[in-house]
């Protein structure tokens, strides 16, 4: 097995370890991130109903800056949004990803936009 697809295959399984115990709901969403190299994306999920809520990326993102500092003006994007609907708290599913860097920077900009989890 080559070393990249180990390495996947590991972050999938502490992912896995995460979604058994956080679970979104209407009132209180799962904050869900993927990164990738290039980009960063983050969604708010009603488990139980089984749909996406809100949704941002990167790539809606117009700035010239560092990856964490667009993870972080994404975070601020998804608060924005989730704003718009209403929806103040949020369960954060780092997805497996180490709670570092860019994960970090997204998560401290949603708070610093006005989501709570």
């Amino acid at each position: 097995m080559n070393q990249n697809k180990a390495k996947k295959n590991k972050r999938i399984l502490r992912h896995s370890r995460v979604r058994a115990v956080v679970s979104g709901t209407a009132q209180r969403p799962r904050l869900s991130v993927f990164r990738a190299n290039a980009h960063i994306h983050a969604q708010l999920v009603d488990d139980e109903a089984g749909k996406t809520l809100v949704a941002a990326s990167s790539m809606e993102v117009k700035t010239k800056d560092k990856k964490t500092g667009i993870a972080a003006e994404v975070g601020k994007l998804l608060a924005r949004k989730a704003g718009e609907k209403n929806i103040k708290a949020a369960v954060f599913d780092r997805g497996g990803f180490a709670y570092h860097g860019r994960i970090k920077a997204l998560a401290d900009g949603a708070r610093e936009g006005g989501l709570k989890f």
